[in-house]
């Protein structure tokens, strides 16, 4: 199994940045994709982005594309999000999760597809 750790969250103000690293540790060898979801108060998980950690392709939610940057040291087992030109509408617990097999694009940012999740971690951004 892998355990997922978050951290570098915080408050910034509106048109600031956060990275948000996650921590691989364990079985790490055979993970397929990685991805970043968050969850608001009162609001259902919701996908952010994702990477396939073999091909490095990625796939963004539209809300924050142009605008985050997934990516990953694999060295260092560590999945990084870069947040730019942060909004109100972006504060939200960000949780990092992974799993092992591969799947369909549209179940890339499915919260389903995923078995293994960090604890999270709390991003502010004040207006």
């Amino acid at each position: 199994q892998v355990q997922l750790v978050e951290s570098g969250g915080g408050s910034v103000q509106a048109g600031g940045s956060l990275r948000l690293s996650c921590a691989a540790s364990g079985y790490t060898y055979r993970l397929a994709r990685m991805g970043w979801f968050r969850q608001a108060p009162g609001k259902e998980r919701e996908g952010v982005a994702c990477i396939y950690t073999g091909a490095g392709s990625t796939h963004y939610a539209d809300s924050v594309k142009g605008r985050f940057t997934i990516s990953q040291d694999n060295a260092k087992n560590t999945l990084y999000l870069q947040m730019n030109s942060l909004k109100p509408e972006d504060t939200a617990m960000y949780y990092c999760a992974a799993d092992y097999f591969g799947t369909a694009i549209q179940a890339l940012l499915a919260v389903t597809s995923y078995n293994y999740w960090g604890q999270g971690t709390q991003v502010t951004v004040s207006s």
